[in-house]
């Protein structure tokens, strides 16, 4: 099915267009976790594309690391890991150990630490120390889906694609821009609603966005700069009742 069956018509292209920018001027400057690695973080452009590719590596290990921790936990890990391994080279080769202490608050951390050092070990070996600029490439490393090779792709190479996260995904469709029921049907279809030349900013926006007005629950619509236009498709999921355990011990 594509995009265009999910989009009202109310909402042509122009419309969502003008919302992102609004929304993108509303936001500019905020500095989310993978901005805070780039050395023109409080800047977000990309005339400096070619300084923010020696961030790339950093880039791809915080972002995996990223997965289920918060940005605050995943900055300080990322900068502690860095003070020992800041090289493919360096972390292919790093004890498990070591790197299992070094970024044990960022939650799951045995897993990560075998998937950081694998990722490493592939860049360094079969790539010469060079992130590849390919969704393609960077996917085939296990641990590294759709969502972490496009954010790679948009903050380091400047390549046009769009990143899903729980932001993106909710957003897009509470304006009404999509309507779809998961991530990956979400970058399909927000392709379809939007030109490529829109897509290297549509994740930082949203993210940024969607940590400072559009929340999951209590959005703050009343500071909302898209308040009038958007489609307010709020879902709110119910919270799961705990299991009780029943007492069977005998009297």
């Amino acid at each position: 099915m594509v995009a265009s069956n999910f989009i009202k018509p109310s909402q042509n292209k122009a419309t969502r267009i003008q919302m992102l920018h609004e929304m993108f001027d509303q936001i500019k400057g905020t500095t989310v976790l993978l901005e805070e690695l780039q050395p023109d973080p409080k800047n977000y452009n990309f005339d400096s594309a070619d300084i923010r590719k020696e961030h790339a590596f950093k880039t791809l290990i915080a972002t995996m690391l990223s997965v289920r921790s918060k940005d605050e936990t995943t900055l300080k890990v990322i900068e502690n890991l860095w003070k020992h391994y800041d090289t493919p080279q360096k972390l292919a080769y790093a004890p498990l150990e070591h790197v299992e202490q070094l970024i044990h608050s960022s939650g799951t951390y045995r897993q990560k630490a075998k998937r950081i050092i694998e990722a490493s070990r592939i860049i360094h070996e079969e790539y010469n120390d060079e992130v590849p600029p390919s969704q393609e490439k960077l996917m085939k490393i296990k641990g590294v889906g759709r969502k972490v090779a496009n954010c790679v792709l948009v903050v380091s190479f400047n390549i046009p694609v769009i990143p899903v996260d729980t932001h993106v995904h909710r957003i897009s469709n509470r304006t009404g821009w999509v309507t779809t029921n998961s991530p990956e049907k979400t970058e399909f279809a927000l392709e379809k609603a939007f030109p490529k030349s829109e897509w290297l900013v549509i994740n930082y926006t949203l993210v940024s966005f969607g940590k400072m007005i559009c929340k999951p629950i209590g959005p703050k619509c009343d500071m909302c700069v898209v308040n009038d236009r958007c489609m307010k498709r709020i879902v709110i999921a119910p919270k799961k009742q705990k299991k009780v355990k029943k007492n069977f011990s005998k009297s």
